[in-house]
């Protein structure tokens, strides 16, 4: 056998392991469709992020969240300002600040137009600077905090408010409708087929994101907003191949599980930089399951390349090179002696990390996905939503209805149709806790309600029975009222208990 062949057949068997270990193309596609699920059931101004939105699942995968904060909205230029009623107006200027960053600068013109309850909102965030006042992404941060609550512990973290846990990100940001000067380039760049015109101009009808943190060491650092292209990035990692996106989470591995496990060179790499390296405009034919090893090493070759030589553009505004300043003489030498000795290694490099420890010795032959819909598997597949349903309260019973309406237009799919449902059904728990039943007295009131409340308790059981049983329990509680069960799709209640007694059979 030529040593192509054996190439060939080695990458077709690492992508066979992978795709039972990190996950098949359809398996990607259910944790992604049920985080968009998610998203709709929340608002226009939600939007999911991070390597769990993406379709990956590994070791430390955590939830990012943004949410577009609506009373705000950028412009490019102060000409751009001419729609009023559609959030307080701020005018970007980057002439004092490094690349990919901005000073977002009041329109005085339009704020005459605002009431004085939300002029009062934002006073308290601005400065004075010698072209008017300036939005302090500082303050923006410590605002956002506060709005937490003294019962949520929470703390910033970069960009982001953090739970106390470190389980989720939450980065509030702002945004411009437009595609902004300093990344037109990137339009008109000379690439082979990918990304698609078509893409191309999806990402740039969407606009940009500025999220609140400054550059680091700038004098203005906290009144700096860097600008944030996280929904093209996740427009672009959905266009990858499968191929792609096992050599981008084979780099998370690499990172997280390998190099971070020395101290000393936590936090100098991060899964944007590494999302760079595989973002760059290459031949889609390249990236091919047969030829997935290759690709692996050409692109750790180029990080290792990025490292030594202090230089990686940003992909949508190559002015910013993101390993400017990054790092210090020890570091650098130590990381480019990890990578080499990587390198030398090939794949075999993965043997020390915990997810894909026994990659040589196990069987790469790949089982089918039995997904059709078993909804108990989907189940297994559905994000962990607990976490991030409470991060930002709007009216709950509206999720439901925007649930429910896109359920019924745009489900296209059994697989669909599966994930919307275990999603309805996971509203159907908060809709009693959320409804506004109108004051009222009298046995059949309560009946109503009782009956009302119970039914759609009983609807939640289908997407999380543990949860669900729970808050049948406490409700059942509540009620004075003993659950009588008949079978695991009927609960009756009809004979009164004291609280003593149910408490008794609850525990």
């Amino acid at each position: 056998m030529s040593e192509n062949s054996i190439e060939t057949s080695n990458s077709l068997n690492f992508y066979n392991y992978l795709c039972q270990k990190i996950g098949s193309e359809k398996v990607v596609k259910i944790r992604r469709l049920a985080f968009l699920i998610y998203n709709i059931g929340q608002s226009d101004t939600f939007i999911s992020s991070g390597s769990k939105a993406e379709g990956l699942n590994l070791n430390g995968s955590d939830i990012d969240v943004m949410i577009v904060d609506c009373l705000y909205k950028v412009y490019e230029s102060v000409t751009d300002v001419y729609i009023e009623g559609q959030g307080i107006p701020f005018v970007m200027n980057t002439d004092d600040t490094q690349p990919c960053f901005t000073q977002l600068y009041l329109n005085t013109h339009i704020t005459q137009n605002l009431t004085p309850e939300v002029y009062g909102s934002v006073l308290n965030m601005l400065q004075q600077r010698y072209l008017g006042y300036v939005l302090s992404s500082e303050q923006y941060k410590l605002f956002k905090l506060s709005s937490f609550g003294a019962e949520q512990i929470a703390k910033i973290h970069g960009p982001c408010v953090t739970d106390g846990n470190d389980s989720y990100d939450c980065a509030f940001c702002l945004k411009c409708d437009s595609w902004i000067f300093q990344a037109q380039p990137w339009i008109r760049r000379p690439r082979t087929a990918w990304p698609a015109p078509t893409l191309i101009y999806k990402i740039i009808s969407y606009g940009v994101l500025f999220v609140p943190i400054g550059y680091k060491g700038s004098i203005h650092e906290n009144i700096e907003w860097r600008i944030s292209f996280s929904e093209a990035e996740k427009i672009l990692i959905f266009s990858f191949s499968h191929t792609q996106l096992l050599c981008y989470a084979l780099f998370k591995i690499l990172l997280k599980e390998i190099i971070e496990k020395h101290e000393d060179l936590k936090g100098l790499l991060c899964s944007y930089f590494l999302k760079t390296l595989i973002s760059e405009e290459t031949d889609p034919y390249v990236w091919r399951p047969d030829n997935l090893i290759p690709c692996f090493m050409a692109c750790l070759e180029r990080l290792l390349y990025c490292v030594r030589y202090s230089i990686l553009p940003h992909y949508f505004i190559p002015d910013n090179n993101l390993f400017f300043l990054r790092f210090n003489t020890h570091s650098k030498n130590k990381l480019t002696t990890m990578l080499v000795n990587l390198y030398e290694q090939g794949i075999n490099c993965f043997a020390s990390t915990d997810t894909l420890q026994n990659q040589q010795n196990k069987s790469y032959g790949i089982n089918k996905p039995f997904i059709r819909r078993n909804n108990v598997f989907l189940q297994q597949l559905l994000p962990t939503f607990s976490i991030i349903r409470h991060v930002y309260c709007v009216d709950r019973v509206d999720r439901f209805w925007r649930l429910m309406y896109d359920f019924l237009h745009h489900h296209r799919t059994n697989l669909s149709s599966g994930l919307f449902a275990l999603q309805l059904s996971a509203a159907f728990m908060i809709v009693p806790e959320a409804t506004r039943y109108p004051n009222s007295s009298g046995n059949k009131y309560h009946y109503v309600k009782y009956r009302h409340d119970l039914s759609h308790l009983m609807i939640g059981l289908h997407s999380d029975a543990v949860s669900g049983l729970l808050m049948l329990a406490s409700f059942f509680y509540v009620q004075k009222k003993l659950p009588i069960l008949i079978n695991r799709n009927s609960i009756y209640s009809e004979e009164m208990y004291s609280r003593e007694h149910l408490s008794r059979i609850i525990k």
